[in-house]
């Protein structure tokens, strides 16, 4: 049923249309010329300068639900970063190698984008009509960054920001598929994210007047605080867990003073902590864990600035089951279910009503040569597992 090289070509022209967050209108465009010619009804959205979403839908003859298939166009990193710069699968320019795609975004997840518009393809091409819609929806601004400090701007406003446009300006659906590398292994449910700031303060003088002051330091100041950080991170571990899947948090950065001028005492010095929450804790309940503990540390000031919720699913929803089914016909074995850690664009979905399963194909995780990509073959099988579950959900007429 899966178009192989139709797949493959869409898949290498999406990949070399760079996208990175705060960029991504021409990739929207793209998609757009896509769904235009597969005879979709599309719907632009403008989501700010030079971003946008687009989605597509194949309308059913009605009587049955409607579907949504939603990915990311934004990529984790730009290629120009000096420590990607000479690795060729970090870059906006797809190739293929041995049965594999390589280029930045095809796991992360250009490659699940050009899934979707497969299985629909595929669909059309046998003569199947559904009951219901599908939706495809590309979007912007899904990877895990938000604004903080000096760092403002397009390109620093991820976790949903398209998503949640979409569900406003007319994005809805009943259920989704989100094709997130999972290793074609069933997410029920993931973890969300709580960002946490702390703070220590200290004069800035010369180095020349600090005899008998480095307590004052803000660095030493932090030192101090970061002990207590590490001594209170496994508790909260533990307390985050999730079923059998304990929790995790980071200790994300460090912030103080000036290279450039280091005959001066740092007046700030900051500390950044990714929190993981499990999707049964409500994000105020762990914004208040957090800040209560904050404010148990001697002179730290302290401020959340990211409180994006996990997402689940019961595992008897319609959807895990069609793409259970859809699953264990295409790869003749049953699919496994995961917990993850990371963030997805269900958070959002999910709040509006819009039940979510994170499945793709395998993450790809990056070679040290040659940087991201997947398999083709993962890629045909997860094509065809979308396009018979769609058919499961939807109903054929």
């Amino acid at each position: 049923m899966i178009d192989r090289d139709r797949l493959v070509d869409l898949a290498l022209r999406l990949v070399s249309t760079p996208s990175f967050t705060g960029s991504e209108e021409e990739a929207a465009r793209f998609m757009l010329d896509e769904f235009q010619s597969m005879g979709l009804e599309t719907q632009w959205q403008e989501v700010e300068d030079d971003r946008a979403n687009v989605f597509g839908v194949w309308a059913g003859v009605g009587g049955g639900p409607t579907l949504m298939f939603n990915g990311h166009l934004d990529t984790s990193y730009s290629g120009r970063e000096p420590w990607l710069q000479n690795i060729p699968g970090f870059q906006p320019k797809g190739f293929e190698r041995d049965g594999r795609i390589y280029g930045l975004g095809i796991s992360n997840m250009k490659g699940a984008v050009a899934c979707y518009v497969e299985a629909v393809r595929a669909l059309q091409d046998a003569g199947v009509r559904l009951r219901g819609d599908v939706l495809i929806a590309a979007v912007a601004g899904e990877i895990e960054k938000a604004q903080q400090g000096d760092a403002q701007g397009a390109e620093f406003r991820g976790y949903a920001a398209g998503s949640r446009y979409l569900v406003v300006h007319g994005g809805a659906a009943d259920m989704c598929i989100l094709g997130e590398p999972t290793e074609n292994k069933l997410v029920l449910a993931h973890f969300g994210s709580l960002w946490l700031r702390l703070s220590t303060h200290g004069p800035f003088i010369h180095t020349a007047f600090t005899a008998g002051r480095r307590e004052e330091n803000s660095i030493v100041k932090m030192h101090r605080a970061l002990n207590a950080v590490l001594e209170w991170l496994p508790g909260w571990e533990e307390r985050m867990s999730y079923g059998d899947v304990g929790g995790v948090a980071n200790v994300g950065s460090i912030e103080g003073g000036f290279g450039w001028r280091a005959s001066r005492t740092p007046h700030r010095t900051d500390l950044y902590l990714d929190l993981r929450v499990p999707p049964n804790v409500p994000m105020a309940a762990a914004r208040r864990e957090a800040l209560e503990f904050a404010r148990s540390l001697d002179g730290v000031d302290a401020e959340v600035y990211v409180t994006a919720p996990g997402a689940e699913i019961e595992e008897g929803h319609p959807l895990v089951g069609a793409l259970a089914e859809a699953h264990e016909e295409v790869f003749g074995a049953p699919a496994e279910h995961d917990v993850t850690r990371w963030f997805s664009d269900a958070s959002v979905l999910t709040r509006y009503g819009i039940a979510t399963v994170n499945y793709g194909t395998s993450s790809g995780l990056p070679d040290a040569e040659l940087g991201e990509n997947l398999a083709i073959d993962g890629l045909v099988k997860t094509a065809e597992v979308y396009a018979r579950a769609a058919m499961r959900v939807c109903g054929v007429a």
